[in-house]
């Protein structure tokens, strides 16, 4: 009796014995560290991206939209007397006829003339009556102010006031940064005019002489000189090193930009009260709105002048 080898079985039955076991799904160490790798690649590209954003909002300047110039003329008197008309003018040189040589009659009649009536100056003068000093002109009705033909408008130094809300100096030193106000001191036996800017960070001193053009911008000061933000403004003058800024009249320089933007919420809130035109406003008070290094002046109060 012999015996017969055992038949292998065929790849087939192989093949199909493997996938009746299921297949061999085990995660190799290889696949394992490149998932970690491409993980870690993709935290870190994320994490430089949010430092990149960081890096360039607070680098970067956005510029507001610019306003329009809002240009204000306002009528003034100058040096002219206070009155309720207006005198005339002289007339001009086109207005005067030309002179001719006067004939020796005319001259004669002239002379005779002026002796008349300097004598009856003197007459005049010699006798009891109570001479009048009132004069016969009528003034200039123009409000005070720059001498100038304009509107009968109140000029924005007189009609605008300024708040600012704070609870220390360094909050208040970064409202006045960020709209770029200049704090200055004048007077005090000083020559010139002592500008201090940069007030929050490294305070910078310049001294500026009182015809300079940096001079000549819109600047308020404080009519109750005790209260805080009067006293701050004195010690960030201080830090910035002017000399004597407590025995001199302190002011805030306005920058011609924050100037034209306080007109336009100016005239914004006047428009949405149902007032049409800026000669009726007599006192516009602004208050200084935000935090967290961005701030915003918007009308608290309004008043108009009576017709």
């Amino acid at each position: 009796m012999s015996l017969a080898a055992p038949a292998k079985p065929s790849r087939r039955e192989t093949h199909a014995a493997k996938l009746k076991d299921g297949p061999d799904l085990k995660t190799s160490r290889f696949d394992s560290v490149s998932s970690l790798l491409m993980a870690l690649a993709l935290f870190i590209g994320i994490f430089v991206m949010m430092l990149f954003l960081v890096w360039l909002t607070r680098t970067l300047k956005f510029s507001a939209r610019p306003f329009p110039p809002i240009i204000e003329e306002a009528a003034g008197r100058g040096d002219n007397a206070e009155g309720f008309e207006r005198d005339f003018d002289p007339p001009g040189a086109d207005e005067v006829e030309e002179l001719t040589e006067p004939t020796l009659e005319d001259a004669l009649e002239a002379v005779t003339d002026a002796a008349s009536s300097v004598a009856a100056s003197l007459d005049t003068v010699n006798t009891d009556a109570t001479a009048s000093t009132a004069g016969t002109g009528m003034g200039d009705s123009r409000p005070p102010g720059p001498e100038g033909e304009g509107e009968d408008i109140i000029p924005r130094f007189e009609r605008w006031q300024l708040k600012f809300s704070s609870t220390d100096a360094a909050s208040y030193a970064k409202q006045l940064d960020y709209y770029k106000i200049e704090l200055a001191a004048i007077g005090g036996g000083i020559q010139g005019v002592d500008v201090a800017s940069n007030l929050s960070g490294g305070a910078r001193q310049r001294r500026i002489s009182s015809e300079d053009p940096d001079a000549k911008r819109l600047y308020f000061s404080w009519t109750d000189p005790s209260n805080n933000l009067s006293r701050w403004d004195q010690e960030l003058l201080q830090k910035a090193g002017v000399p004597n800024a407590a025995g001199r009249m302190r002011l805030q320089f306005i920058p011609p930009e924050l100037e034209n933007e306080l007109a336009h919420i100016e005239l914004e809130h006047l428009q949405s009260q149902g007032r049409e035109s800026i000669t009726e406003v007599a006192k516009t008070v602004f208050e200084s709105a935000g935090s967290g290094g961005s701030y915003k002046f918007q009308v608290i109060e309004q008043r108009y002048r009576r017709k």
